[in-house]
């Protein structure tokens, strides 16, 4: 039994980008080449490489005035799939206008994946503003919201995709949201 687990290891580990097979003669098979250490070593590596759900939500880079991360938890009695249908409804009920009369996300949005809970929605500047015109163009700027379920709860990453700062645009995009989840009976973390 072990030889099969150690050869199913191997092959997983074979697979891995930059691994190379060993170059064996024929009177030694790799299972015999290969030490239990090389085992071990790759394998780790390919353990803590495999991102979790929850890990496949970049982390926002290290001081970041741009970049918010969250997590909300749905009341312990909603269901999966209620607990999406409840983040689905409050993503739509965001004003299509923005807030604070388009100085927020005056562009609207857009929902551009909608999964398994799981959601990405691109928001736009009105692309009005002085940064706007000066620094991008007169193009609006846009920020990304990606949404991923984590066992009970829900990891939220707004982020801008150009930019040191945003002004505090992701904060207030979340808040907003926040302040929705909350009637709802939902309860977060990094807020």
């Amino acid at each position: 039994m072990k030889i099969v687990q150690t050869t199913a290891l191997m092959a997983a580990v074979a697979s891995c980008q930059g691994f190379v097979a060993p170059q064996q003669p024929t009177s030694q098979t790799a299972l015999e080449m290969t030490s239990r250490r090389d085992v071990l070593a790759t394998s780790f590596a390919l353990a803590i490489s495999v991102p979790t759900s929850a890990l496949a939500i970049d982390a926002c880079p290290k001081g970041s005035k741009n970049c918010l991360r969250q997590t909300w938890t749905p009341p312990g009695s909603t269901a999966a799939a209620d607990a999406a249908s409840q983040l689905r409804d409050v993503l739509n009920a965001y004003p299509q206008e923005g807030q604070e009369d388009g100085k927020v996300d005056g562009g609207g949005y857009t929902i551009v994946s909608d999964s398994d809970g799981a959601f990405k929605v691109e928001y736009r500047s009105s692309g009005k503003g002085f940064f706007a015109k000066s620094f991008n163009g007169g193009k609006p700027f846009i920020d990304d919201l990606v949404i991923e379920p984590n066992g009970s709860s829900f990891e939220f990453r707004s982020a801008s995709r150009l930019g040191d700062s945003d002004f505090g645009v992701n904060g207030k995009r979340l808040a907003y949201i926040g302040a929705q989840l909350k009637e709802k009976g939902w309860t977060g973390v990094g807020l």
